[in-house]
């Protein structure tokens, strides 16, 4: 495996600059750096077999980090970014220098976004006093107080969150490797979603990468378009997520409940996961699992993404052989999708109903369903952003004809169609559609570089037809297609009922020292509270 890159270069000749060097517990004043910097750097690269080697930026009298040094250590962290996900026996045997590796990736990314995050906030500020036409004393007096809210975040930031600190209130999801509770934090009342996932669970079934790229995302990613996480931590047993919670369910429910959706709530629900794909292709991100389970319904029935463990883009922590050639596919690489397998063809409204019946059961699924990937993602012949496009034309033809295109009696045959979407892509007679809503979906479904959205994204599909009228600018302010009833904060009536599930959180006997040396080091840097959820208190604010 390849070596770790350099983190600083030149580390002798930066070091003259600062007040001390730190290394793995070793501290390095300006009177023996020079006599010792020498001699510990070779122990380092001895004991690595690399070059990592970084420098503590000299403390202001303030005693806040002053990071003098902040652009030159963000270029060596953006080359040093090349670590690589890891298997049992990569750990097992190489535990001690990649743990140490990327213990050092992920303190020193975080200190550096954390840096660009206050002046990002402070010139938000700024530009915000700057239309606000206040006096000189209120300007500084807003500056004060900002000033105090970043202290105080630093505070809170050391402040340990756990699962104690939460209320239980209802299961209102099951996955695979999970589940997703309602709970209502016990010092402020307000309600989250808490999405808990077994950490056994991630190892074993090798879902490191996918928990990293869902926790990072979710962090990068603070925007309207997508579910808004507010902290996430972890114990020896289990990793938390905790997120806004969106009591109008998911578009997964919403489609179990109708048998198919007019052309208007049609163009209103694509619109809006356009512009929310279109959202993280800007950040860089590609989703991957784009499907109506992860697409989740606000207060109002707006649209926000979900789901991001299979987003790339980010780091190569994220990757993982999660998608495989399927041409040797087995029956239980993915869960049946219409039908039971006793063979013979079905009329739209059988395939529609039999898709239903199933359909619960691939969402809880390990294996998933092959029914909205796009071809190219399983040929592994290199893909992009398009594929999500694709993903979205699957999504739009369920809408309208109950039961996504490719929809078959087993996972092979679905895979089949996938691949030859040119003579399996067809419209049913019985369910009338628009000619400007089947040439979208046909623009959605074909070869990647001629996908509608492939080249210009969103743009392309504001010129589209079949979109005309939709006010791609307001659309999020104007009256959802399908309305949601909201009694109260902690409504679940959008939700599965999961009446025989204990409240208690999921334990395990505590894991050996060892143990934790092996396994839970791949976990490191999990924690995060995010700025804008809090007050002086500790308060989210209001949404």
């Amino acid at each position: 495996m390849t070596s770790f890159l350099v983190l600083v270069a030149g580390v002798l000749e930066m070091a003259a600059t600062e007040s001390t060097i730190r290394f793995s517990g070793h501290t390095l004043d300006k009177a023996t750096k020079a006599k010792k910097g020498g001699s510990l750097l070779r122990k380092i690269r001895e004991f690595l077999s690399i070059s990592v080697f970084t420098v503590v930026p000299a403390k202001s009298n303030a005693g806040f980090e002053m990071f003098r040094n902040a652009n030159l250590i963000s270029r060596k962290i953006k080359c040093y970014r090349s670590h690589y996900e890891l298997s049992s026996d990569d750990i097992a045997g190489r535990g001690g220098p990649y743990k140490l590796g990327v213990t050092l990736e992920n303190y020193y990314s975080n200190l550096i976004a954390q840096h660009i995050e206050r002046k990002q906030r402070l010139a938000k500020l700024e530009e915000s006093l700057k239309d606000e036409g206040l006096s000189e004393q209120q300007k500084q007096e807003k500056r004060q107080q900002h000033a105090q809210k970043e202290t105080e975040f630093l505070r809170l930031k050391r402040s340990r969150l756990g699962v104690e600190d939460f209320e239980p209130l209802k299961v209102i999801g099951r996955g695979a490797f999970g589940e997703v509770r309602l709970v209502q934090k016990k010092d402020t009342g307000h309600v989250y979603a808490m999405k808990i996932l077994r950490k056994a669970d991630m190892l074993e079934k090798e879902q490191v990468a996918h928990v990293r790229a869902e926790r990072d995302v979710l962090v990068e990613a603070d925007h309207q378009w997508v579910v808004k996480m507010y902290y996430s931590f972890q114990d020896p047993i289990n990793l938390y997520l905790i997120m806004e919670f969106l009591p109008g369910g998911d578009m997964m429910t919403l489609l179990m409940k109708k048998d198919t959706l007019s052309e208007e709530c049609t163009q209103f629900y694509i619109s809006e996961t356009a512009l929310a794909i279109d959202s993280i292709h800007k950040l860089g991100f590609i989703h991957r699992d784009i499907k109506p389970d992860n697409l989740l319904l606000d207060a109002r029935g707006h649209i926000k993404l979900s789901d991001f463990g299979l987003c790339t883009g980010l780091k190569k922590s994220h990757r993982t052989d999660f998608y495989r050639d399927l041409s040797q596919a087995k029956p239980s690489d993915f869960m049946t999708s219409c039908g039971s397998g006793s063979g013979g063809a079905m009329d739209s409204k059988r395939r529609a109903e039999s898709w239903k019946r199933n359909r619960r059961a691939l969402a809880y699924s390990t294996v998933g369903t092959p029914d909205y990937i796009a071809p190219e993602v399983f040929l592994q012949t290199g893909y992009g952003p398009a594929c999500d496009c694709w993903s979205l034309g699957v999504i739009m033809y369920e809408m309208l004809i109950g039961y996504p295109p490719f929809c078959s009696e087993n996972p092979q045959e679905t895979y089949r169609k996938v691949m030859n979407w040119r003579e399996t892509l067809v419209f049913p007679p019985e369910v009338p559609i628009s000619e400007e809503a089947k040439d979208t979906i046909i623009r959605f479904c074909c070869e990647a570089d001629r996908r509608l959205g492939a080249q210009r994204g969103i743009e392309e599909l504001k010129l589209a037809p079949f979109f005309r009228g939709v006010d791609w600018e307001h659309i999020r302010e104007r009256p959802a297609a399908i309305p949601v009833e909201v009694r109260s904060i902690d409504d679940t009536s959008n939700f599965d009922e999961f009446p025989d599930v204990k409240l208690e959180i999921p334990s395990a006997p505590m894991p050996q020292d060892g143990e934790v040396i092996y396994k839970d080091w791949v976990f490191i840097n999990y924690t995060f509270k995010r700025f804008e959820g809090l007050t002086q208190r500790g308060t989210p604010t209001k949404k």
